[in-house]
């Protein structure tokens, strides 16, 4: 079976709303170049199809809305099990979806509930409707691959208060739905049983004819229905980035991100999610940490498509070093949770390999023609 499927849903008024639903259940819906290569001519040609008012974004299972990319394969070649331009080409193809859904005219409803991680995240944050549920698990945890937060997180992490985003990149943190929704990583909670009905919902609704149509309100509309029967489940959820914001903003708020590494570690806490997140930023990848601060101070006031073309220079250059292949080896291959990072500790990572990785390959960029 596919591990994208495709449907088109005829609504009552002779409308279609077209479905993608991510159908590889067992890797946790992790996206391939395959299931990329189908899901971007499927959504440009529902873009100019006049009969399709909106998009529904979805996954197979309960668990995962989208895990990440196949990061397993493109460790495989860059060991030279594959073709060695795989990794430029996932990346390129990976960073044309998430423009592609970022800048889609159309509604995109995406249901990310279950955990929507890396990949899965570029997904979502692109989506014109975000929505989490009560099972929701986001995150960016490149910082244990030896990665950095890509699919666009120059973009949104810069735009979370008082450091938060660097706080999540760094760290790895998961965040639940309240949390989600108020970064504004999520438009609207709504409680995961009401999946099928939102469905139905959407196909009942009356959509209205020609440049009468404002589909973002239709969809607006339903939802808000939705989210307002779906309270009482949010209610009883903690909301640990908002409790610990006041302690976020000060750790950030220093000069280096050495200093701001032995902050966050230096903290007594008996809170379990601030615990965890020391845990991460300890055991992760002091590249990736001293990386991720270059990142989202370089990309603060870059454009959505300047972004995306800083982003496939980054991941290609990570590509040709080994502290992204070492880290996959030890979580996702030999599982061995022994990762060899290149240096010790943030303060030993020298400032010319962050350059070296940060220097694009290619006089023009392969997504120059994103605008």
């Amino acid at each position: 079976m596919s591990s994208v499927l495709f449907a088109e849903h005829a609504t009552q008024d002779g409308h279609v709303i077209g479905e993608i639903t991510l159908n590889a259940e067992r890797s946790l819906n992790a996206l391939t170049l395959e299931m990329i290569e189908e899901i971007l001519p499927r959504l440009k040609a529902w873009q100019t199809d006049e009969r399709v008012v909106a998009v529904l974004l979805d996954s197979a299972g309960e668990k995962a809305f989208c895990a990440g990319g196949d990061v397993v394969n493109l460790y495989k070649a860059i060991k030279g099990d594959g073709e060695p331009d795989f990794p430029e080409r996932f990346f390129e193809h990976e960073y044309r979806l998430d423009y592609l859904l970022h800048t889609y005219p159309k509604p995109v409803i995406c249901w990310g509930s279950g955990i929507v991680m890396g990949g899965g995240m570029g997904l979502l944050s692109g989506s014109s409707h975000r929505i989490v549920t009560e099972t929701s698990r986001l995150a960016m945890p490149e910082v244990t691959i030896g990665l950095y937060p890509d699919v666009g997180a120059s973009w949104f992490l810069n735009r979370l208060p008082n450091g938060t985003g660097r706080f999540l990149a760094m760290t790895g943190s998961q965040i639940n739905a309240p949390d989600a929704v108020h970064l504004g990583l999520a438009d609207r909670a709504i409680a995961s049983h009401y999946r099928a009905d939102l469905a139905q919902k959407l196909m009942d609704a009356a959509w209205g004819e020609g440049k009468q149509t404002d589909a973002h309100g239709v969809v607006n509309s339903v939802l808000r229905e939705f989210e307002q029967a779906s309270q009482e489940v949010f209610a009883e959820l903690e909301s640990p980035v908002h409790k610990s914001a006041a302690l976020i903003r000060e750790l950030m708020d220093h000069d280096t991100v050495e200093q701001v590494v032995d902050a966050v570690l230096a903290v007594n806490s008996d809170d379990k999610w601030f615990s965890k997140a020391q845990k991460t930023l300890s055991h992760g990848s002091p590249v990736s940490v001293k990386l991720i601060d270059e990142q989202l101070k370089r990309a603060k006031h870059m454009s959505l498509a300047e972004v995306f073309q800083f982003e496939l220079a980054l991941s290609v250059q990570c590509c040709r070093h080994q502290e992204f292949p070492e880290g996959v080896r030890a979580l996702l291959v030999d599982k061995d949770g022994q990762p060899a990072w290149k240096y010790p500790d943030v303060a030993s990572v020298e400032q010319t390999f962050i350059e070296e990785l940060l220097a694009s390959p290619w006089e023009k960029s392969p997504l120059a023609d994103l605008h």
